[in-house]
């Protein structure tokens, strides 16, 4: 079952991968160093389908992708109760899964939790929060693996 980690508000591009990592290009790589002053056991806990989960102003500070594709080659998504619109638009462009959640202090950390359609269920509460509705290209961007994965398919018509 996938679990929480949770994060609090204003949680910053250089929390998530340091400047001194942004000379690695292979997002692998990178998610290696995700959270490592902060939260050293992350990388060596973190499993494919975990959500990070915080408050406001996630991912504020630089405009960096180096963030997002970390997050994504972890294979995490990310519950905020809000983003940095750089931070948010770069995370869809590369197809990494952001919703919004206004009920994120409800989440501890290491609480089960999964995201089924509109809703964020939490096991560990027998809980279930709503996700903001995300407008359907976004969905479409997200679900085709980024931006660039989009755009191809659309010109090449199989959409």
């Amino acid at each position: 079952m996938p679990r929480a980690w949770k994060f609090g508000d204003n949680v910053d591009t250089d929390v998530i991968i340091q400047g001194k990592w942004l000379v690695i290009n292979d997002p692998k790589e990178l998610a290696k160093h995700l959270f490592e002053n902060v939260r050293a056991e992350f990388v060596k806990e973190v499993k494919p389908g975990d959500l990070v989960v915080a408050g406001e102003n996630f991912g504020c500070g630089s405009s960096r992708e180096h963030a997002a594709l970390a997050l994504k080659a972890a294979g995490v998504s990310v519950v905020a109760k809000s983003y940095a619109r750089i931070f948010f638009r770069n995370a869809i462009n590369i197809g990494l899964l952001v919703v919004e959640c206004k009920e994120t202090e409800k989440i501890e950390d290491g609480d089960e939790v999964y995201i089924e359609g509109n809703f964020i269920f939490n096991k560990t509460k027998n809980e279930k929060y709503e996700i903001s509705p995300m407008p359907d290209f976004l969905k479409k961007i997200i679900d085709k693996g980024g931006l660039v994965n989009f755009c191809r398919d659309l010109l090449c018509g199989s959409q």
